[in-house]
């Protein structure tokens, strides 16, 4: 009976011992197989992950290089304006400057202060043209002051806050500025037709010899709004009614009204 009681316990701790190492096996088995089942589901999404999220990284490092060009450009636009608008006042200072600061006492625009200024905000019309800009008073940003870039006259400063100010366009309809020829001393008057519509002058004295290409600046008379010699527009149109003692004109800015990022605003106020 003993002998047959431990047969029957040593039986028992062998099947036990079997049971459980096949256990351990099927453990170690199963885990593995789980796993493969496991990366077999998660993969696709995974891929899926990396197929959305691949596009969305190249298109947001494109997005800032993109963003990163176009400042690049808007810079270079501003440069390019300076460039023209300095050119251009140099032909006003070998035909005219000599004999406006003699007779007229009146400063160049190389000699006056200015303040660069970024667009905040630019949306003209077919009638009316203002665009807000990044400095104002806190810069020395005075309304009356006069705003250049683009190669040109741009308008006229007319409000103003602390860190902020209003320019009128030089083609706004309300826009008026007193101009000459650089081969003349009778000064005209260039209003604004709207955005597209350019400038025009009436009432020019025929005594005037003109003809399309030539350009007018700011006449810079004591008391005006402008120093003079700023470059402002080039003839595109002359119109002479037979029988008529005066001429009507168009212009043609030689800023470019349309593509405003950056500006210059002259520190200059008609008492200086």
């Amino acid at each position: 009976m003993p002998i047959r009681r431990s047969t029957r316990r040593n039986l028992t701790l062998l099947v036990g011992l079997v049971v459980t190492l096949v256990g351990l096996q099927l453990s170690v088995g199963v885990g593995s197989g789980l796993r493969t089942i496991a990366n077999g589901a998660v993969s696709p999404f995974a891929a899926a992950i990396r197929f959305v999220a691949d596009p969305v990284g190249h298109a947001l490092s494109g997005s800032l290089n993109y963003s990163s060009l176009v400042r690049q450009n808007e810079q270079l636009r501003y440069e390019l304006g300076q460039a023209q608008l300095r050119l251009n006042e140099s032909r006003a200072f070998q035909e005219q400057m000599a004999r406006m600061t003699g007779e007229l006492n009146v400063p160049f625009i190389g000699t006056l202060p200015t303040v660069a200024a970024r667009v905040s905000s630019f949306a003209p019309t077919s009638f009316a043209g203002t665009i807000d800009i990044s400095k104002g008073r806190a810069d020395g940003v005075l309304a009356g002051m006069p705003v250049v870039g683009n190669g040109g006259v741009i308008g006229t400063v007319i409000s103003t806050t602390l860190h902020g100010a209003t320019v009128r366009l030089l083609s706004d309809q309300r826009s008026r500025l007193g101009a000459v020829f650089a081969s003349q001393t009778t000064p005209i008057i260039i209003s604004g037709q709207g955005l597209n519509n350019g400038l025009a002058a009436a009432s020019v004295p025929i005594s005037i010899n003109v003809r399309p290409g030539m350009m007018v600046f700011t006449d810079g008379l004591q008391g005006g709004l402008y120093p003079g010699g700023l470059p402002i527009a080039r003839v595109s149109k002359v119109r002479l009614t037979p029988g008529a003692a005066t001429y009507e004109l168009n212009f043609q800015p030689t800023a470019d009204l349309r593509h405003i990022f950056y500006v210059d605003v002259v520190l200059w106020e008609p008492s200086t």
